[in-house]
């Protein structure tokens, strides 16, 4: 498929610098935007406003929403305001909002200048609320039904509104305050027995909504739980001010999915794609977190010089500190992205710490035994007898084996404590990830390592 899209990109790149435009635009009006938008990137800033204008209005709209903020910025600049008015008339009031908040404050001023007074004033509603909000990403055009239409005036309804709006499936039966009181769909109305039969006896009235200040991570959640189309968003007293939709909802999946990655990877999230992303703005996301695992893992140097005599009446010791220390990150980083998934599901809530913690320290004894029978093994036949290593003797393979035990059981425990502590702290489980684990626990192995040595070895 991306190597089919590539053929076609390169196709049409070489229209476009043959001037063959009735053509290029002849193949243009076939494709999604999506795939359009990414057309886009591969262009000279020149031949960006030369080919969005080859498309008609309805599509160039639904393009210009998937470019990228450095695209779209570069058209504004170059549209006349009769072109930016054209543009925004087509845009839903959630997609323009998003642009607005991606572009410099003067292309802000001129978008709102040449929008119309009703989408310029739900854009500013929308920027009021909190970011990352149900507020910031919900849209204010939906359809909205009273309680004493019948179907035939509710369908004569939604024929008049719904050009406009962004989903027409679901309807919302709202009072004269404009308070939430139920929701119809459109195949309610269309399998209905009887034009005549009235909205409130056909509505749902059980429904499932948000407030303006919801979390939209916690929106996302809900439409993965309950498969929504559309979520209804009301204010303190219930009253309905718009909608979260289904591809607002992914985007916030995406976007949440991605900051944890980049947090559990030890970075600074960034709002940039890899490609747009300039190497300052690399160092800067990058830099902080290596500066404090930095930092934290001069405790491990400290362990060791602590018992630096231990290490030097047995030098082979030191041969499995690697293997120690890598084992325990591994580990920790096993139990945490596992509690970090499943609070991030909502699967878990702090009240399970016990449950968690029980589960773990069982699964940890289980695997801390099984790896050190396979390291008593492979030392003794391998390290000892096989190359004939003298240094490593019996007890030296029981003190490896034993920490590795014991490294593996902490490990675990504190790769899955540290994630729920971080939820209960209101902080997000993702920061507590492999990194900070790791450095946690390189040190309590080192400690549990050279403890074993000094009590087993006489060293």
């Amino acid at each position: 498929m991306a190597e089919r899209f590539e053929i076609v990109q390169k196709a049409l790149q070489k229209m476009l610098e043959d001037k063959k435009y009735a053509t290029l635009r002849d193949i243009l009006v076939t494709m999604n935007p999506s795939d359009i938008a990414a057309l886009f990137q591969d262009l000279e800033e020149k031949q960006i406003p030369l080919m969005f204008r080859l498309l008609p209005k309805e599509q160039a709209a639904e393009t210009f929403v998937e470019m990228e903020p450095d695209e779209q910025e570069l058209l504004i600049r170059g549209f006349s305001d009769n072109e930016l008015k054209e543009v925004l008339d087509e845009l839903y009031v959630d997609d323009a909002a998003d642009i607005v908040e991606e572009m410099p404050a003067n292309v802000v001023k001129r978008i709102l200048k040449n929008a119309d007074p009703v989408m310029r004033s739900s854009i500013n509603q929308i920027l009021r609320y909190p970011e990352n909000s149900a507020g910031s990403i919900m849209t204010t055009e939906y359809v909205s039904l009273r309680p004493d239409m019948t179907v035939e005036e509710a369908i004569l309804r939604i024929r008049r509104q719904g050009v406009d709006k962004e989903t027409i499936y679901t309807c919302y039966v709202t009072g004269k305050d404009r308070t939430l009181i139920g929701l119809v769909t459109v195949k309610d109305l269309l399998l209905a027995e009887d034009d005549e039969t009235p909205i409130s006896d056909m509505m749902l009235t059980n429904l499932i909504s948000v407030t303006t200040r919801t979390d939209q991570e916690e929106v996302a959640h809900m439409f993965s739980k309950y498969n929504f189309l559309a979520l209804p968003v009301v204010d303190g007293e219930n009253r309905m001010v718009g909608i979260v939709t289904f591809d607002d909802a992914m985007d916030v999946m995406e976007e949440e999915a991605t900051e944890d990655i980049e947090m559990m990877s030890g970075m600074l999230p960034s709002e940039k794609s890899y490609l747009k992303s300039s190497v300052f703005e690399l160092f800067k996301n990058r830099i902080p977190w290596l500066m404090l695992l930095m930092v934290s893992a001069t405790f491990t140097g400290l362990i060791m010089t602590a018992f630096e005599g231990a290490l030097a009446a047995q030098i082979a010791l030191s041969a499995f500190i690697p293997m120690l220390m890598g084992t325990g990150g591994n580990s920790g980083s096993q139990s945490s992205v596992t509690v970090i998934r499943s609070l991030s599901l909502g699967e878990l809530k702090f009240r399970d710490i016990g449950i968690v913690l029980w589960k773990e320290l069982r699964t940890a004894i289980l695997c801390g035994v099984a790896l050190a029978v396979v390291c008593f093994a492979k030392i003794w036949f391998i390290d000892h007898l096989l190359f004939q290593n003298d240094a490593i003797t019996l007890m030296v393979d029981l003190v490896v084996c034993l920490a590795l035990c014991v490294t593996v059981v902490v490990a675990k425990i504190v790769g899955c404590l540290l994630p729920m502590a971080a939820k209960a702290l209101k902080l997000d489980p993702a920061v507590m990830a492999s990194p900070f684990i790791s450095t946690i626990v390189d040190a309590l192995s080192l400690l549990v390592y050279f403890l074993f040595a000094k009590s087993l070895l006489n060293v």
